[in-house]
C-alpha cells in the first residue's frame, strides 16, 4: 500500500544519510526500522533506561559536560558527527 509521511527534517536527513551508508534504499531502511520497532519488546526497566546517559564521543573538547546540555546541544552533536560521516562516505565515491 502507497502512502505519505511527513518527517522533521533532521530526521529525514538521518534515515536518507544512513541508507546511504549502509548501501540500501530509504524505503527499506525504513520498512526494517517499522517493523523492528512493532516486534520490539520492553526488555529493560524503562526508569533505568531513562536514567542512561548518553553516549558522546569527540576529539574536541565540549563546550558544556554532557549532562548540562539541552537536547538542541545533543542533536547538534548528533547532526554534525551525521555530516561528518556523509562527507567521508561520499568523499570515497
Amino acid at each position: 500500500m502507497r502512502t505519505s509521511l511527513d518527517f522533521p527534517d533532521p530526521l529525514f536527513k538521518h534515515l536518507k544519510t544512513r541508507a546511504a551508508l549502509e548501501g540500501r534504499t530509504l524505503r527499506d531502511l525504513v520498512l526494517e526500522l517499522v517493523e523492528r520497532g512493532l516486534n520490539a519488546r520492553e526488555t529493560s526497566d524503562p526508569q533505568k533506561r531513562l536514567q542512561s546517559r548518553p553516549l558522546i564521543v569527540s576529539d574536541v573538547p565540549l563546550s558544556l559536560p554532557v549532562g548540562q546540555m539541552s537536547n538542541a546541544d545533543l542533536d547538534e552533536l548528533v547532526q554534525e558527527d551525521e555530516n561528518e560521516r556523509a562527507r567521508r562516505f561520499m568523499a570515497r565515491r
